[in-house]
């Protein structure tokens, strides 16, 4: 599984802790740092949807006052914009082969990233 977080998230904290307490191996990218490519980004957005993605209660999101212009972005576009950069991506963001979680709840967790105990 590829995990993007960010260590000063609390919740991708808690998803961390998540996964390390089930057993489920992952590899972490800071996602301030590198940004899932494009690839994984197509993904989840065919699993969750384009709005899903944007981290909307972020600084770079309000900056770039992105509310209004999400809606009428085309998926090049969203793409180009959040594989450029990591800040615009809802976290934890977890893919692994065709399943993906954005954010984090525990019942999505257990019904898609399951246990290995």
């Amino acid at each position: 599984m590829k995990f993007y977080s960010y260590n000063k998230c609390g919740t991708c904290r808690k998803a961390k802790k998540y996964l390390e307490d089930h057993g489920i191996a992952f590899k972490e990218f800071d996602i301030t740092e590198t940004a899932p490519p494009k690839t994984l980004l197509k993904q989840a957005i065919a699993a969750k949807g384009l709005k899903k993605l944007f981290n909307t209660s972020g600084v770079v999101y309000k900056e770039m006052k992105l509310k209004d212009k999400v809606a009428t972005m085309s998926e090049k576009e969203a793409l180009e914009l959040l594989s450029s950069n990591g800040r615009l991506v809802k976290r934890p963001f977890a893919v692994d082969g065709d399943r993906v979680t954005i954010g984090f709840q525990v019942d999505e967790y257990d019904s898609v990233w399951g246990s290995s105990k």
